[in-house]
């Protein structure tokens, strides 16, 4: 355990301003003593011009120390102290009201790579690297290479650093990491400075930019070639074959249709992902939500001769903290892939849960059929509610479930029919869930459908709900 390192030269010893006062009333004192004896004055007047001597030269003492105190204090002011392996500083709620997170590193040999301890952090660091002490083994913090690299430049080498950091998880950040050497302690140990500046905005934004630019050129390409290949047929021989125009204008309406969805869509998932790790703070209630998707896209269930089956508690039972418009665009989107590849005559089932556990919420709703989660939150002790659709399609074989929520990604066989779609409506739906700190599972099974399961924590305790846990909802609302 490192041990605090020893006074600064600045700082004063106990008595070093009082010992001279002192020692020159003493001096004083006894050069008046001795010249009132050589001029035969009388001895109680020598002692009276003693003892006031004395008086004066104490308060002078007092004051003194009084000053070296103040001094010392100031001095503390700027001094670091590592004691019981943690670093204490005066301007400790200065570095935590920073919005950076902040660490100072210390350590004692190179080669000793478990000898990296942070021995302090600031209440930003804390909450990104979400570690819950002020001091520890570094390692246990940040492992990412590069930044331990440029850490041990500046512990050993004196050399200020920089590196880019991309924290794990569901969550990805990327920090901007900079590393500065602080010198010594006092016991020997070799300190240094590191900040994480906060780059995710800037990284999403290029990133947005070129994913756009890429999908965009990709997927526009089939459409503007038969836009162009129609338009210079029009031109041409089939100027005045007036079925051959009709047709054709028809093939080229859908076209444009096809783009202005695609490029919606696009914007819309670059919308979500500029803004995916910030999580919203409204409150949402999701039955409400749901209902209102049920009631847009029960007529194109009725054309298509689909029966919806609706299953929820009651209004105002559910309620999660999210963005209203991208809850009810999850739901439209799921339910609108079940129409999308059900058959006519066919049966979607949409069930919502609430108060689960997030076992519960990936619990088998199809026997017996293939599972995966796409999207796993990272989540405590929360409760979640669960939006299931259950579609009787034609299903797909476990090959296809990982790369469902690709941009662009068709499962082989089902990528004609007139409600062809863009490809990104499960893409949109996994970066919504994921921002809104949720989860997404797949199940299916061929020749029998797919049961889609978006999850999302409650913003109330099961007690505000109401209901007992993980059991079904009492409510049932069909529509055929």
């Amino acid at each position: 355990m490192p041990q605090p390192p020893q006074s600064l030269p600045l700082r004063p010893r106990r008595g070093f301003v009082a010992q001279p006062v002192v020692l020159t009333g003493l001096a004083g004192g006894l050069a008046l003593i001795a010249l009132a004896l050589a001029s035969g004055a009388h001895l109680l007047l020598v002692l009276v011009l003693a003892c006031a001597l004395a008086a004066v030269t104490l308060v002078q003492a007092r004051r003194a120390r009084g000053e070296a105190g103040r001094l010392r204090a100031e001095v503390a002011q700027t001094h670091v102290e590592v004691a019981d392996g943690a670093l204490t500083l005066p301007y400790t709620s200065v570095l935590n009201a920073l919005p950076d997170p902040v660490m100072v590193i210390s350590a004692h040999e190179p080669d000793d790579l478990t000898g990296r301890r942070f021995v302090m952090v600031n209440r930003a660091g804390r909450r990104v690297l979400k570690i819950q002490r002020e001091a520890g083994l570094l390692v246990t913090a940040i492992r990412d290479p590069d930044v331990l690299e440029v850490v041990d430049e500046a512990l050993f080498g004196g050399l200020e650093g920089e590196a880019v950091y991309e924290t794990g998880g569901v969550q990805e950040r990327i920090f901007r990491a900079y590393a500065r050497p602080l010198g010594a302690s006092g016991d020997g140990a070799r300190l240094a400075l590191l900040v994480l500046h906060d780059e995710t905005d800037i990284r999403r934004v290029e990133r947005m930019r070129a994913d756009f630019l890429a999908n965009a050129s990709h997927e526009l390409r089939t459409p503007l070639a038969s836009l162009s290949g129609f338009i210079e047929t029009l031109r041409g021989h089939a100027r005045g074959d007036e079925g051959a125009r009709d047709r054709f204008l028809g093939i080229m309406h859908v076209q444009a249709e096809r783009m202005s969805r695609l490029i919606d869509d696009l914007m819309s998932l670059s919308r979500i992902e500029l803004n995916e790790h910030v999580r919203p703070l409204e409150d949402v209630d999701l039955v409400a939500a749901l209902l209102d998707v049920v009631d847009a896209l029960a007529p194109l269930a009725r054309d298509k001769g689909v029966a919806l089956e609706v299953e929820t508690p009651p209004r105002g039972a559910v309620t999660i903290t999210g963005d209203r418009d991208q809850v009810i665009q999850v739901a439209q989107n799921l339910v609108d892939n079940a129409l999308k590849y059900s058959p006519a005559e066919g049966r979607i089932r949409i069930l919502l849960q609430s108060d689960l556990s997030a076992e519960a919420c990936v619990a088998p709703r199809m026997e017996p059929a293939a599972r995966m989660s796409l999207l796993t939150p990272d989540h405590g002790p929360e409760r979640f509610a669960a939006l299931s659709v259950i579609d009787s399609g034609p299903g797909m074989d476990r090959e296809h479930l990982p790369r469902l929520t690709e941009r662009f990604y068709r499962v082989e066989g089902q990528k004609s029919g007139e409600k062809l779609g863009t490809g990104l409506g499960l893409a949109i739906v996994k970066h919504i869930v994921n921002r809104h700190r949720g989860g997404l599972a797949v199940e299916s099974r061929p020749g029998h459908g797919a049961v889609f399961t978006a999850y999302f924590p409650l913003a109330r305790t099961s007690a505000e709900v109401g209901g007992a846990p993980d059991e079904a909802p009492d409510d049932v609302i069909k529509l055929s």
